[in-house]
């Protein structure tokens, strides 16, 4: 089999749209979830950064299984100094994000996380070094106007957990550049493993800080938290595996709904028609920038095989 044609079938068979539907959409409600359950464990009483070092600490016990199947080559990479800056940002994004949903409601916290995509453009062209074109900076721009409909500063008063839950959503953004450099090397499975192995430390130390004795019936909710994050990033892990970015990005405006719903059900929380509207334009921005870094990916891909040879 001539080249060309072998490329064309590892592409065809890699994109299968409704194993990417499902799985991304099983991911979206997986993420809700987890969202819920943090709102519920931090409003029951649970600090929010002790909630977060037992959501790192049950998701590091519920992936121990791939490691005892790996062995030491789970842990063996060249790219400490990464995983380093990774579980750093990560950990500062899960603090504000906790921290967050302990203020305000869910449907609002999911919302505001669209914004991520954007940060990441804007930190791919301030870290890396990306050049970033008109278009994307312009989408960019109107994401961010995206977020002042949900905030509305000057028309409401501000909240913190509004404001934190921006500062989440740079975290996010940032360590999001950090994971494509590391899963460029190294597996998926690897890479959440090896950052939940440095982030427990991390958030350890602040977590003793504010330690309080969480109630009996709290504890099942915080282990849940451990193989729900599991399971979200392990099922959004294959989404991305059946389908190209854009695609899969497609899906990921389901988690409002999901959070809606959850928040509904759990907390009687309704978000307004402001959030659903800001939260429209973020996530239509960000998908335009997702679409448009695939394209220059498959413009750059082609441009490096060149011109296919004639098949003999």
């Amino acid at each position: 089999m001539d080249e060309p044609r072998a490329e064309k079938s590892r592409a065809g068979a890699r994109h299968d749209p409704l194993a990417c539907a499902f799985w991304m959409i099983l991911s979206c409600a997986l993420l809700a979830g987890l969202a819920t359950i943090g709102r519920f464990v931090t409003t029951a009483g649970v600090p929010p950064f002790q909630a977060v070092f037992l959501r790192v600490l049950f998701a590091l016990i519920t992936l121990l299984p791939l490691f005892a199947f790996h062995g030491k080559s789970f842990i063996r990479t060249v790219r400490w100094p990464l995983y380093g800056i990774r579980a750093v940002v990560g950990s500062i994004a899960m603090f504000t994000w906790f921290t967050a949903l302990s203020l305000i409601s869910v449907g609002d916290v999911t919302a505001i996380s669209f914004l991520a995509p954007l940060f990441a453009t804007i930190a791919a062209a301030l870290f890396l070094g990306e050049v970033v074109r008109v278009r994307r900076w312009a989408a960019t721009l109107i994401g961010f106007l995206g977020a002042l409909i949900i905030i509305r500063p000057g028309m409401v008063e501000l909240s913190l957990g509004s404001w934190l839950a921006v500062a989440c959503a740079i975290a996010m953004g940032i360590s999001t550049i950090f994971i494509k450099r590391l899963a460029d090397s190294d597996n998926p499975d690897k890479v959440v493993f090896i950052s939940s192995m440095l982030q427990a430390p991390i958030t350890f130390i602040p977590a003793v800080v504010v330690w309080q004795w969480p109630e009996p019936g709290i504890w099942p909710y915080l282990i849940a938290m451990g193989p729900v994050a599991t399971l979200g990033h392990v099922t959004l892990t294959r989404a991305f595996a059946a389908a190209d970015a854009s695609f899969t990005m497609s899906f990921d405006f389901a988690r409002l709904p999901f959070a809606v719903l959850f928040g509904f059900a759990v907390f009687g929380e309704i978000i307004d028609v402001w959030t659903w509207a800001g939260a429209t334009v973020i996530f239509a921005t960000s998908l335009f920038i997702v679409h448009r870094e695939a394209q220059l990916k498959k413009q750059t891909a082609s441009a490096a095989v060149g011109p296919a040879s004639p098949r003999v």
